[in-house]
Protein backbone atom coordinates (compact mmCIF):
# COMPACT_ATOMS: atom_id res chain seq x y z
CA UNK A 1 0.00 0.00 0.00
CA UNK A 2 1.30 3.58 -0.68
CA UNK A 3 0.36 7.17 0.32
CA UNK A 4 0.63 9.04 -2.62
CA UNK A 5 3.25 11.24 -1.08
CA UNK A 6 6.15 10.68 -4.01
CA UNK A 7 9.73 10.43 -2.82
CA UNK A 8 11.77 11.10 -5.12
CA UNK A 9 11.52 11.83 -9.10
CA UNK A 10 13.71 8.90 -11.17
CA UNK A 11 14.58 8.79 -14.25
CA UNK A 12 14.06 5.45 -16.77
CA UNK A 13 17.19 3.85 -18.14
CA UNK A 14 15.45 0.96 -20.35
CA UNK A 15 12.22 -0.64 -20.53
CA UNK A 16 13.54 -3.72 -22.34
CA UNK A 17 10.49 -6.15 -24.02
CA UNK A 18 10.44 -9.59 -23.30
CA UNK A 19 9.19 -12.72 -25.34
CA UNK A 20 5.47 -12.17 -24.68
CA UNK A 21 4.11 -9.29 -23.43
CA UNK A 22 6.43 -8.68 -20.33
CA UNK A 23 9.33 -6.23 -19.95
CA UNK A 24 11.82 -5.06 -17.33
CA UNK A 25 11.88 -1.73 -16.35
CA UNK A 26 15.14 0.07 -15.40
CA UNK A 27 14.67 3.24 -13.20
CA UNK A 28 17.39 5.35 -11.85
CA UNK A 29 16.78 6.48 -7.82
CA UNK A 30 18.74 7.75 -5.20
CA UNK A 31 17.09 8.80 -1.95
CA UNK A 32 14.83 5.40 -2.60
CA UNK A 33 17.77 3.00 -2.78
CA UNK A 34 18.60 3.09 0.56
CA UNK A 35 16.79 0.11 1.87
CA UNK A 36 16.03 -1.82 -1.34
CA UNK A 37 15.06 -5.35 -0.90
CA UNK A 38 14.46 -8.34 -3.65
CA UNK A 39 10.77 -8.33 -4.19
CA UNK A 40 10.49 -5.09 -2.08
CA UNK A 41 6.93 -2.92 -4.03
CA UNK A 42 7.67 0.64 -5.43
CA UNK A 43 5.19 2.57 -7.09
CA UNK A 44 6.40 3.83 -10.21
CA UNK A 45 4.08 6.81 -11.38
CA UNK A 46 1.59 5.03 -9.72
CA UNK A 47 2.20 1.41 -10.82
CA UNK A 48 2.71 -0.69 -7.94
CA UNK A 49 5.90 -2.86 -9.47
CA UNK A 50 8.54 -5.74 -7.89
CA UNK A 51 12.07 -5.11 -7.41
CA UNK A 52 14.09 -7.76 -8.86
CA UNK A 53 17.63 -6.34 -8.77
CA UNK A 54 19.29 -3.27 -8.50
CA UNK A 55 23.18 -2.26 -9.41
CA UNK A 56 25.47 -0.15 -7.92
CA UNK A 57 26.24 3.70 -7.92
CA UNK A 58 24.38 7.16 -7.19
CA UNK A 59 22.00 7.16 -9.06
CA UNK A 60 21.34 3.34 -8.75
CA UNK A 61 19.63 1.71 -11.51
CA UNK A 62 16.49 -0.42 -10.06
CA UNK A 63 14.78 -3.05 -11.80
CA UNK A 64 10.96 -4.00 -12.27
CA UNK A 65 9.48 -6.99 -13.94
CA UNK A 66 6.35 -5.64 -15.68
CA UNK A 67 3.76 -8.12 -16.95
CA UNK A 68 1.60 -7.30 -20.29
CA UNK A 69 -1.72 -6.47 -17.29
CA UNK A 70 0.18 -3.34 -16.46
CA UNK A 71 1.66 -2.74 -20.44
CA UNK A 72 -2.46 -2.53 -20.97
CA UNK A 73 -3.85 -1.00 -18.46
CA UNK A 74 -1.03 2.02 -17.64
CA UNK A 75 1.39 4.31 -19.17
CA UNK A 76 4.52 2.37 -18.62
CA UNK A 77 4.89 1.06 -21.90
CA UNK A 78 5.49 4.31 -23.37
CA UNK A 79 8.40 5.12 -21.03
CA UNK A 80 11.52 5.85 -23.11
CA UNK A 81 15.37 6.53 -21.51
CA UNK A 82 15.26 9.67 -19.81
CA UNK A 83 11.61 9.96 -18.67
CA UNK A 84 11.17 11.55 -15.26
CA UNK A 85 8.98 9.24 -12.86
CA UNK A 86 7.44 9.85 -9.49
CA UNK A 87 8.95 6.79 -6.64
CA UNK A 88 7.26 5.89 -3.93
CA UNK A 89 8.49 2.86 -1.32
CA UNK A 90 5.50 1.19 0.30
CA UNK A 91 4.08 2.77 3.31
CA UNK A 92 5.29 1.46 7.22
CA UNK A 93 2.87 0.18 9.09
CA UNK A 94 4.00 2.66 11.89
CA UNK A 95 4.25 5.36 9.46
CA UNK A 96 1.48 8.35 8.55
CA UNK A 97 -1.01 8.35 6.05
CA UNK A 98 -0.20 11.55 4.47
CA UNK A 99 -2.34 11.24 1.44
CA UNK A 100 -5.21 8.71 0.99
CA UNK A 101 -4.90 4.59 0.60
CA UNK A 102 -3.27 3.98 -2.90
CA UNK A 103 -3.22 0.65 -4.08
CA UNK A 104 -0.95 1.08 -6.58
CA UNK A 105 -2.98 -0.57 -9.09
CA UNK A 106 -3.83 1.20 -11.80
CA UNK A 107 -7.48 1.70 -13.27
CA UNK A 108 -6.26 3.39 -16.68
CA UNK A 109 -5.18 6.74 -18.20
CA UNK A 110 -6.17 10.05 -18.73
CA UNK A 111 -4.92 12.53 -20.48
CA UNK A 112 -3.75 16.17 -19.34
CA UNK A 113 -6.41 18.82 -21.21
CA UNK A 114 -5.00 22.36 -19.61
CA UNK A 115 -3.08 24.23 -16.99
CA UNK A 116 -4.33 27.52 -15.90
CA UNK A 117 -1.51 29.12 -13.50
CA UNK A 118 -3.24 30.90 -10.21
CA UNK A 119 -1.19 33.45 -7.97
CA UNK A 120 0.40 30.84 -5.75
CA UNK A 121 -1.02 27.49 -7.00
CA UNK A 122 -2.16 26.02 -10.76
CA UNK A 123 -5.36 24.50 -11.93
CA UNK A 124 -4.91 21.15 -14.12
CA UNK A 125 -7.56 19.27 -15.83
CA UNK A 126 -7.27 15.54 -17.00
CA UNK A 127 -9.66 14.06 -19.42
CA UNK A 128 -10.92 10.74 -17.93
CA UNK A 129 -12.29 7.39 -19.71
CA UNK A 130 -16.31 7.12 -19.17
CA UNK A 131 -15.86 3.82 -17.47
CA UNK A 132 -13.84 5.53 -14.62
CA UNK A 133 -15.47 8.92 -14.95
CA UNK A 134 -18.46 7.43 -12.45
CA UNK A 135 -16.05 7.00 -9.72
CA UNK A 136 -14.08 10.63 -9.16
CA UNK A 137 -15.97 13.21 -7.29
CA UNK A 138 -15.73 16.68 -6.25
CA UNK A 139 -13.28 16.46 -3.10
CA UNK A 140 -12.75 13.25 -3.34
CA UNK A 141 -9.23 11.58 -3.63
CA UNK A 142 -7.35 10.25 -6.85
CA UNK A 143 -4.01 9.23 -7.65
CA UNK A 144 -2.43 10.95 -10.90
CA UNK A 145 0.75 8.95 -11.73
CA UNK A 146 0.89 8.12 -7.91
CA UNK A 147 0.07 11.80 -6.97
CA UNK A 148 -2.38 12.05 -4.08
CA UNK A 149 -4.48 14.82 -5.04
CA UNK A 150 -8.05 16.13 -4.35
CA UNK A 151 -10.71 16.73 -6.98
CA UNK A 152 -11.62 20.40 -7.01
CA UNK A 153 -14.18 19.90 -10.13
CA UNK A 154 -15.98 17.08 -12.47
CA UNK A 155 -17.23 17.13 -15.39
CA UNK A 156 -18.85 14.23 -17.42
CA UNK A 157 -15.14 13.01 -18.86
CA UNK A 158 -12.82 15.21 -17.26
CA UNK A 159 -11.90 16.37 -13.57
CA UNK A 160 -9.53 18.92 -11.85
CA UNK A 161 -7.11 19.47 -9.29
CA UNK A 162 -4.84 22.56 -8.42
CA UNK A 163 -1.29 22.01 -7.85
CA UNK A 164 0.72 23.83 -5.25
CA UNK A 165 4.22 24.80 -5.70
CA UNK A 166 5.57 22.06 -3.76
CA UNK A 167 3.37 19.42 -6.03
CA UNK A 168 4.70 21.03 -9.16
CA UNK A 169 8.64 21.02 -7.50
CA UNK A 170 8.78 17.61 -6.38
CA UNK A 171 6.59 15.35 -8.71
CA UNK A 172 6.65 14.96 -12.85
CA UNK A 173 2.92 16.86 -12.85
CA UNK A 174 5.03 19.99 -12.76
CA UNK A 175 6.40 19.48 -16.73
CA UNK A 176 3.09 17.87 -17.91
CA UNK A 177 1.56 19.51 -20.18
CA UNK A 178 -1.95 18.80 -22.89
CA UNK A 179 -1.96 15.86 -24.52
CA UNK A 180 0.51 14.05 -21.91
CA UNK A 181 -0.97 10.33 -20.56
CA UNK A 182 -0.94 10.05 -17.15
CA UNK A 183 -2.06 6.92 -15.24
CA UNK A 184 -5.33 7.54 -12.65
CA UNK A 185 -6.60 5.42 -9.54
CA UNK A 186 -10.06 6.51 -8.43
CA UNK A 187 -10.76 6.02 -4.78
CA UNK A 188 -10.64 2.46 -3.73
CA UNK A 189 -13.78 2.97 -1.31
CA UNK A 190 -15.53 4.11 -4.43
CA UNK A 191 -15.04 0.78 -6.48
CA UNK A 192 -15.73 -1.26 -4.08
CA UNK A 193 -19.59 1.15 -2.61
CA UNK A 194 -19.94 0.70 -6.81
CA UNK A 195 -19.06 -3.07 -6.97
CA UNK A 196 -21.93 -3.83 -3.64
CA UNK A 197 -24.42 -2.18 -5.29
CA UNK A 198 -24.10 -4.02 -8.61
CA UNK A 199 -24.05 -7.22 -6.65
CA UNK A 200 -27.16 -6.21 -4.59
CA UNK A 201 -29.11 -5.47 -7.78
Amino acid sequence: MFTGIIEEVGTVAALDRRAGDSAVLTVEAARIAGDLAHGASIAVNGVCLTVIGWGSGTPTPIEFDVMGETLKRSAIGGLVPGDPVNLERAVRADGRLDGHVVQGHVDGTGTVVSRTPGDAWEAVRFAVPADLARFVAEKGAIAVDGVSLTVTAVGPDWFEVGLIPETLRATTLGRRRPGDPVNLEVDVLAKYTARLLEAAQ
